[in-house]
């Protein structure tokens, strides 16, 4: 009976120490459903499985306190209207770090919700308004379609001999405005575009119509422009289908699963921009995480290794300004100027930092390794892995 007293007390006060651990919601804004809803479901897991890590540790560490790690998830169904209800929910909550979200729309919604709230988000959108003065309360959490296309078409054009290019984009801004970036980067590396300004509508399931004018030019490469992960297996399957022999690339990041299960072997060669983390370089912590999230998931997903990054660097950043930049973000942005640390997922721990300056003239960038992908036999194998920088 005195055995049981004791472990009854003992089990009631580390009840109450837990209660009383401080507490840091993170917030997840992003499209977790529909044709893209890879994107934010991968941005909603990978905060939940590094949570999950950390809080089985006892939590993280800011000045003297260790936290609950606590994601607060919410899905914006890729509508910019429920993205800014969204951003005004969480901020409500006193969250005043947001993951997400994912395209330029619903990211230029948020954006006057972050500023007036006096919060950071960190979108997955590429245009470069978000990140540039006057505005500074986004941070852009991977790489950016003009970062990468211009390194893709290089590489294209060197190795496989890509003379001609082709652009084509879903009838939506964050598509068009990739396939204006890649047109632009195209025409500095003195590519010839075949076709200009070809788009399709949301929601469009025969694509054959679209592609017919298209392939007709017979370009070299195909560039899907912005494309969602659900609708980039029905455009290889019908680009496919009707012939077309030549490349096909995105700056996207894709879904090894979906393009498997609805385009098969038609998709062998799809190039596009993978996570930042492939076998050769990952350290046992990015093994850890690997396979903790594949646990949490039930499978892999490559775009997890760049996601990865946004609550890591918001919870060192935290940890290096202080407690006090838990609810004051200025202190976080005086911060993120002299953040610098080795990185964790990286094998040889390279210098992890905030980047971006050369685009948006200042530092409003997670410094993630570009890693470039070709899809064959079912799974993404690396083609390069280079920099922003």
């Amino acid at each position: 009976m005195k055995a049981t007293a004791v472990l009854g007390v003992g089990l009631f006060f580390i009840g109450v120490a837990l209660a009383q651990q401080p507490v840091l919601k993170i917030g997840v804004n992003g499209v977790m459903s529909g044709p893209a809803a890879s994107w934010g479901l991968v941005n909603k897991y990978s905060a939940e499985t590094t949570a999950a890590m950390i809080n089985a540790e006892g939590g993280w560490k800011i000045g003297d306190k260790k936290y609950k790690v606590e994601i607060v998830a919410l899905d914006d169904k890729n509508d910019p209207k429920i993205s800014a209800a969204n951003a005004e929910k969480l901020v409500s909550m006193g969250v005043k770090y947001i993951i997400g979200p994912n395209v330029d729309t619903t990211a230029g919604a948020v954006m006057p919700v972050m500023e007036k709230a006096k919060a950071i988000n960190f979108p997955y959108a590429f245009s470069k308004e978000l990140y540039t003065p006057p505005h500074g309360n986004s941070i852009l959490g991977m790489i950016a379609s003009y970062q990468a296309g211009p390194v893709i078409y290089k590489y294209l054009k060197e190795k496989k001999g890509v003379k001609n290019i082709a652009f084509l984009a879903r009838n939506e801004a964050d598509p068009l405005n990739q396939m204006k970036e890649g047109e632009d980067a195209a025409k500095m590396l003195g590519l010839n575009i075949v076709t200009s300004g070809a788009t399709y509508e949301p929601g469009t399931t025969d694509f054959a119509p679209v592609l017919q004018g298209i392939l007709a030019k017979n370009p070299d490469l195909l560039v899907l422009s912005g494309v969602a992960p659900g609708d980039a297996p029905l455009l290889i399957k019908s680009a496919r289908e009707m012939g077309y022999k030549g490349l096909l690339s995105t700056e996207t990041a894709q879904d090894a699963k979906i393009l498997q299960q609805v385009a098969g072997s038609l998709a062998d060669g799809f190039i596009s921009v993978g996570g930042a983390s492939t076998p050769s370089i990952q350290t046992p912590y990015m093994l850890d995480f690997v396979k903790a999230y594949t646990k949490r998931v039930g499978e892999w997903n490559d775009e997890a290794g760049t996601k990865v990054y946004a609550l890591e660097m918001i919870l060192r950043t935290l940890q290096l300004a202080g407690p006090a930049a838990i609810n004051d973000v200025e202190l976080f942005k005086k911060t993120l100027t002299k953040f610098n640390i080795p990185n964790p997922f990286v094998k040889g721990n390279p210098p992890l930092k905030f980047v971006g300056s050369a685009y948006f003239s200042q530092p409003r960038q997670l410094g993630v390794p570009m890693v470039v992908n070709e899809f064959k036999d079912g799974k993404f194998q690396t083609l390069f892995v280079g920099s922003v920088e």
